[in-house]
């Protein structure tokens, strides 16, 4: 016959413990009356698992667990108690009660026997089966913050900006007919000679020193006839003002072996300053020439011009190119300076390498030898450099406020900024300068509710791509500003710096409950849902320690956090009672214990341990030997 029976159900199955009731227990009692009986609660796990990904990993078939099918241990015990025999619970995923329950289905067995075999004194001692401590599942691990990817399309929009010139605010010009409109911001951060060329200072009128150094000048006609024209119109003293010049050739013509004079200053003048100042009927225009200072550029001048897609009339800067720059490679060139690549199946890059000469961009030149050489792989890295130093660039642009065009008024101060870098990397930004607003035609936009410091790095963000802390910057004021212009990749990197500055602040011993309820609804109301998780996390796992500190505000939640609070909290209700159950048997059992032991007779070892210590008196090692005799 059988010494015990284990009689076994799933907690995920009710219909396994009402069967244990109703068919199995009475079976066993009518085939083995006398053997003692346990009866066990497997699949405990399933009590704090994810039962979704539970469900995914079962068979196609299987029917899938409910969450309210999951039996609580108060159940389990009922029955047990309704059937008089013990109850304990076990799961081999988490190794948990396994031992528990054969040790005790041994002792049940010797139990059992002894009441056959009572002369046996090794089964004296065996008295009831022991209790089982509830188990504590373990502490869910944090949710991880997952920074998503950029948007794969910010490389692309610096190209699209070149095509579809919005908020230009240069014209070059090619050829005296061909105009392409361009912007300062990616001229001058992808050329120092631009950088240069759009920091020369056009009004000044310094050109008094180039003729007092008495130097030979060859004049041509064509510049004699300008210069008589001008005396005529401005008197001797213009005359004054000129610069002397020489004779050039240009590239191309000296190869053709014709030679065209063109005005050059002299290589002991310096940088020649000519302004000139014409009352057209646009307004005033300051301008310089430049065929001293570069052989690229002829001259540069601001002047009132109309904006290729608004038609709205605005201060631009023109700049005439050499006559040798043909538009096809130049706009090559152009798009290397706004996206720092280059097509390997451009025709001309003989012609693209003379324009990164004369522009002084050696980078480009280099690019194109090594498309000839047949070493285009190399140019990977080139393009790497090249967006390492750009950002370098455009950094201190943001700094120093070179080059803005536009104004973010704050609560605290303002801060100057670039239009076409703010077009290009954040559409928020691009609907508002580009579309039918007050601010597309403005050079101040006002931004309330909003601090410098994060207006500072979201404009970071936006040029460099890159996340920047500072000490006075407020995690949440700037997920607020970044949801508020559309950016969930810095929404998620301000989240995972917020979590990793909290986390340190735990490892530190430092109380973050009061932070983390301050979070938690701004995080959810802002779509920040990877922090409010975290916040989730972080309050469940101290439920207790928060709802002691703060009571009013976990009152104050909203009912679906409360409800979340209730359902994933840890250690969790059903753990609670079962400690609270265990403790109070604990209790009771050990007081029985206490009576059982008080209960029993005086032993013997009682009377050798008094008469062997050697401070024990006669009278009183004699009275003990007559309390023995006496109750012998």
């Amino acid at each position: 016959r059988s010494d015990v029976v284990v009689l076994c159900f799933s907690i995920a199955n009710p219909n396994s413990l009402h069967h244990v009731k109703t068919m199995w227990y009475p079976e066993i009692k009518h085939f083995c009356p006398r053997a003692p009986v346990i009866l066990v609660g497997c699949q405990l796990d399933l009590r704090y698992a994810d039962l979704e990904a539970v469900n995914r990993a079962r068979r196609p078939l299987a029917r899938p667990i409910k969450p309210n099918e999951i039996l609580p241990p108060e159940k389990g015990r009922e029955v047990a108690k309704e059937l008089g025999i013990p109850y304990y619970e076990t799961s081999v995923v988490a190794q948990f009660g396994i031992k528990d329950v054969f040790d005790n289905a041994i002792r049940a067995a010797l139990i059992s026997r002894r009441h056959l075999q009572f002369w046996k004194s090794h089964l004296r001692n065996v008295q009831r089966p022991l209790l089982q401590a509830p188990f504590l599942p373990p502490r869910p691990p944090p949710p991880i913050i997952i920074v998503p990817d950029p948007p794969s399309n910010n490389e692309e929009r610096p190209a699209h900006l070149l095509e579809d010139p919005l908020c230009a605010d240069v014209i070059l010009v090619l050829q005296e007919k061909i105009k392409i409109y361009a912007h300062k911001i990616y001229l001058s951060t992808s050329s120092s000679k631009f950088y240069d060329l759009f920091l020369m200072d056009l009004s000044e009128e310094d050109q008094q020193s180039a003729v007092g150094h008495g130097f030979g000048v060859a004049i041509t006609a064509a510049a004699e006839r300008m210069l008589h024209q001008e005396e005529r119109h401005h008197g001797r003293d213009f005359l004054l003002r000129a610069a002397s010049f020489d004779i050039c050739e240009s590239s191309e013509e000296a190869g053709s072996g014709q030679r065209k004079p063109c005005l050059r200053a002299s290589t002991s003048d310096g940088i020649l300053r000519g302004n000139r100042y014409e009352n057209g009927e646009r307004g005033l225009r300051r301008g310089r020439d430049l065929s001293s200072w570069s052989r690229a550029f002829t001259s540069i001048q601001e002047e009132m011009a109309e904006d290729p897609l608004t038609y709205k009339s605005k201060l631009m800067v023109v700049v005439k190119m050499d006559a040798s720059i043909q538009p096809g490679p130049f706009r090559a060139v152009l798009k290397y300076l706004y996206t720092g690549e280059l097509d390997e199946n451009e025709r001309d890059l003989m012609h693209i390498a003379h324009i990164a000469e004369l522009l002084e961009v050696f980078d480009l030149r280099m690019m194109v030898a090594n498309i000839l050489n047949n070493e285009a792989f190399m140019n990977q890295e080139i393009t790497k450099a090249f967006h390492v130093r750009r950002t370098n660039r455009v950094k201190e642009c943001l700094a120093k406020g070179t080059f803005s065009d536009v104004t973010f008024v704050l609560d605290d101060g303002a801060i100057s900024a670039h239009k076409p870098l703010l077009i290009s990397s954040c559409d928020w930004m691009a609907a508002m300068f580009g579309g039918p607003f007050v601010e597309s035609s403005t050079n101040e936009v006002a931004l309330p509710y909003t601090s410098k410091s994060c207006m500072r790095a979201v404009l970071e963000y936006l040029y460099t791509g890159q996340f920047s802390s500072s000490p006075d910057l407020d995690d949440m004021k700037l997920i607020i500003l970044a949801n508020r212009l559309c950016l969930p990749h810095l929404v998620a990197l301000t989240e995972q710096y917020t979590v990793t500055g909290l986390m340190e602040a735990a490892q530190m011993m430092v109380d973050i409950d009061g932070d983390v309820l301050v979070f938690l609804e701004l995080a959810q109301f802002h779509c920040a849902y990877q922090l409010a998780d975290w916040c989730l996390h972080h309050i469940c796992t101290n439920y207790n320690n928060v709802c002691r500190k703060f009571p009013r505000d976990m009152k104050a939640m909203s009912g679906e956090n409360q409800e979340y609070f209730e359902k994933h909290r840890w250690p969790p209700v059903w753990y609670l009672k079962e400690e609270d159950h265990y403790q109070r048997a604990k209790k009771e059992r050990e007081k029985e214990d206490y009576l059982h032991l008080k209960r029993q007779p005086k032993r013997r070892w009682l009377f050798w341990n008094a008469s062997s210590s050697p401070s024990s008196s006669p009278s009183s090692s004699a009275a003990t030997a007559s309390s023995s005799s006496s109750s012998s």
